[in-house]
């Protein structure tokens, strides 16, 4: 299960899509100059390659272990993630004020996208950490920022979000947990934490001496719903009067979940204040919780969407090396009759150049939305709501990519891909969980055509499609689809909402693989005029013609045929017979 690091790749999206080096311009990202940029993507691959990658298959085989409240990591997790802290790369985009070096969030996408594709499992405990950051720096007290951000950036503590409950899954408003002020003493103006969360990521572990977990909860008299959720940061362990976690805090990790894949990420049942006193700190203002943890919802979204991107560039790695390898049969209709490999066979062919465009197209995607989030940053308003639109598009589609492409890993293996020796196997089970948390794919797709598209009466989904269809002039199947979507677009936002609901998911892919299309078309007319120019890797740049131009004539064609679908309406949806 060899990672090699598709660096150019990488740098090539950074600068054709992202416009990294329009970032830099501005005071706030001007150390994102080309050299730190390629020391930056240059080095996360080499240390994800040498690092993270040998750890994959020994954390799916080699669980992390509960016993009596504690969870121990499989063996060298320890070790590695250390290096990772002392390599500084979780404080790439941290606030400069806490002991972050300020560079763009895209950069720190990469650098999860290396670390994930090396070891997806692992990587998880990198990933909500970022978003406890941006909640508190949102939504923090100054004295709340000064004692827990240091940590959290420089990644000697991980953070979690703690939201699902036993009957609250999807329907948050329905949690239970309950937070309640204290009024005197030493801990006054805290809240005793009490209840019950499930399937929370990294809960519990030994990488770390301190864990902070970001706990929804209700406080008393609080109405029922979303409105009535106030969000508390809940430490491990409290603080002495040095600052070190040395307090137990009533956390406790009940159990951990044995599932189908990650298994090197611990899914830990967590529970508050039960026994002792579970203290934690408001964050924001009482029955604000939704809007904090939204801060951090929607860098997770964009985190778990570029899950997809990884575990698609690993698969499509290990398919294209094993095709590379494998011997079988002689080349229909060629007179040599001799076995050649299997990546000369045109179906076979099909199938890697279709992981390959797919991961690519998610790859851009993923690095256009986190690009819009910096540009946001900088004060470009437009950039910033161009954001919130790509959001579901990235954690949905990018995820199904990795689901597809996986798939499609273990189809080029044949039966070699379902023996879990080979590893594809594994690509497979990690993907799976991808299009369920953080919003499952369905409730991205109804934030789509729900909250994004009622923004402006529809006028930013218009204007992606604008964008899309105003660099579509020398691709006539990616003119059709942007026509296809603006049509779709427009009776949706008249149509009622059940209507709308009901053809959501087609729409969304469409949109997505609209937009996928675009920044392919991009990348298309870059390395074509590099090699015009005779600049650039020749090779790279010719692979990536023949990607670009695969994914436009065979990926976006079909997407047009969802059209249909998506505009359907709920009738065709009629209700399930009952099972006797």
């Amino acid at each position: 299960m060899t990672y090699t690091p598709p660096t150019t790749e990488q740098i090539f999206v950074l600068n054709h899509i992202a416009r990294i080096d329009a970032m830099a311009q501005h005071d706030r990202f001007a150390d994102a100059t080309p050299d730190m940029v390629e020391a930056i993507v240059t080095g996360i691959g080499e240390f994800a390659a040498e690092v993270y990658a040998p750890l994959n298959r020994v954390g799916d085989v080699n669980n992390p272990k509960w016993q009596d409240g504690k969870v121990t990591m499989p063996p060298g997790f320890k070790e590695a993630y250390q290096q990772f802290v002392d390599a500084g790369w979780g404080s790439i985009d941290g606030p400069t004020e806490y002991g972050g070096q300020g560079l763009p969030f895209t950069l720190a996408t990469v650098i999860i996208e290396a670390l994930g594709s090396a070891d997806m499992g692992f990587t998880l405990c990198n990933i909500l950490t970022p978003g406890a950051i941006h909640a508190l720096m949102a939504y923090g007290t100054e004295e709340q920022r000064q004692t827990w951000l240091p940590k959290l950036v420089s990644g000697a503590w991980n953070g979690t979000m703690n939201l699902t409950e036993p009957a609250a899954g999807s329907d948050v408003g329905a949690l239970r947990s309950t937070a309640e002020k204290v009024t005197e003493g030493p801990n006054a103006g805290l809240y005793r934490i009490k209840g019950q969360k499930i399937f929370i990521t990294f809960g519990e572990h030994d990488l770390t001496d301190n864990i902070v977990h970001l706990v929804l909860a209700r406080t008393p008299g609080a109405p029922e719903g979303t409105r009535g959720i106030s969000l508390f940061l809940v430490p491990k362990y409290r603080l002495d009067a040095d600052g070190n976690p040395t307090i137990s805090n009533g956390v406790h990790c009940a159990s951990i979940e044995h599932k189908l894949g990650i298994h090197g990420s611990p899914t830990a049942v967590m529970v508050y204040g039960e026994g002792e006193d579970c203290l934690g700190e408001i964050v924001g203002d009482e029955m604000g919780g939704m809007r904090a943890m939204f801060v951090m919802m929607n860098n997770a979204r964009l985190m778990v969407g570029c899950q997809g991107v990884q575990i698609a560039e690993r698969a499509t790695q290990q398919a294209q090396r094993f095709a590379a390898e494998r011997v079988q049969s002689s080349l229909a209709g060629s007179p040599d009759r001799s076995p050649v490999t299997i990546d000369q066979h045109p179906d076979v062919r099909r199938m890697l150049w279709r992981m390959r465009a797919q991961t690519e197209a998610a790859r851009a995607l993923t690095y256009y939305a986190a690009a819009q989030t910096d540009f946001g940053k900088l004060g470009d308003e437009d950039a910033a709501m161009r954001a919130e639109v790509l959001i579901p598009l990235v954690k949905a589609h990018a995820t199904d990519i990795g689901c597809e492409v996986a798939s499609l890993g273990i189809q080029v293996h044949g039966g070699m891909g379902f023996i879990e020796e080979t590893g594809a196997a594994q690509h497979y089970r990690d993907a799976r969980i991808a299009p369920i948390y953080e919003g499952t794919n369905g409730i991205q797709a109804a934030d789509l055509v729900g909250r994004k598209l009622g923004m402006a009466g529809g006028d930013l989904v218009r204007g992606l499609i604008d964008d899309i269809a105003d660099a579509a002039a020398d691709f006539a199947e990616l003119q059709q689809l942007a026509h296809a979507c603006r049509a779709v677009t427009d009776w949706m936002v008249d149509a009622n909402t059940a209507d709308r609901l009901a053809g959501s998911y087609p729409y969304l892919t469409m949109l997505a693989t609209a937009t996928c299309g675009w920044l392919m078309a991009l990348q298309h007319r870059a390395a074509k005029i590099a090699l015009d120019e005779g600049s650039g890797d020749r090779a790279f740049l010719e692979a990536k013609l023949a990607s670009t131009q695969f994914y436009l004539a065979q990926i976006v064609p079909a997407a047009i045929g969802l059209a249909p679908s998506a505009l359907a309406g709920d009738a065709v949806l009629a209700p399930l017979p009952k099972l006797a």
